[in-house]
């Protein structure tokens, strides 16, 4: 299957793509509304829930400029390099778990996104009024794991 088809059909079979796929992949975040997808002996994951899919994006659309220092980067225009993006979505998501719910501490793994964005919702009344400099800790100290050599 080439590329072209490949996006074709992934767009025809996910109409909702979820704003963590890569997070959700990596398995360092889960989600309750998510809903994994096989095209192609590749996984996509789909969001199941329109006001999730609208809270994610809020969410990311808040974290990806503030997080510019953090990642060293003079601006934000277009999509983030992989690596970068990962440390957005699941340093974001890991700072933001910090924040709220401290006794948890490094945890290797948020369990349900839309529920911490939920919580957030209900403890800040929106999502601009998160204490952002928490979470930008959490962003700037994620990393990867490292590949093993064979």
């Amino acid at each position: 299957m080439e590329e072209s088809e490949y996006r074709d059909g992934y767009r025809a079979l996910n109409e909702r793509p979820c704003r963590f796929e890569k997070a959700l992949l990596t398995r360092c975040a889960d989600c309750a509304h998510a809903r994994r997808l096989n095209l192609a002996e590749r996984e996509a994951v789909a969001c199941d829930s329109e006001t999730g899919w609208s809270r994610c994006a809020e969410w990311l659309g808040l974290l990806r400029p503030r997080a510019q220092f953090a990642l060293q980067l003079v601006t934000v225009d277009g999509p983030l390099p992989h690596a970068k993006e990962m440390r957005v979505q699941c340093g974001g998501l890991k700072g933001l778990q910090a924040v709220l719910e401290p006794a948890v501490g490094e945890d290797p793994r948020v369990t349900d996104i839309g529920g911490l964005l939920a919580l957030a919702m209900g403890r800040f009344g929106s999502l601009d009024a998160v204490p952002f400099a928490e979470v930008m800790k959490a962003v700037a100290r994620f990393q990867l794991r490292r590949r093993s050599r064979r």
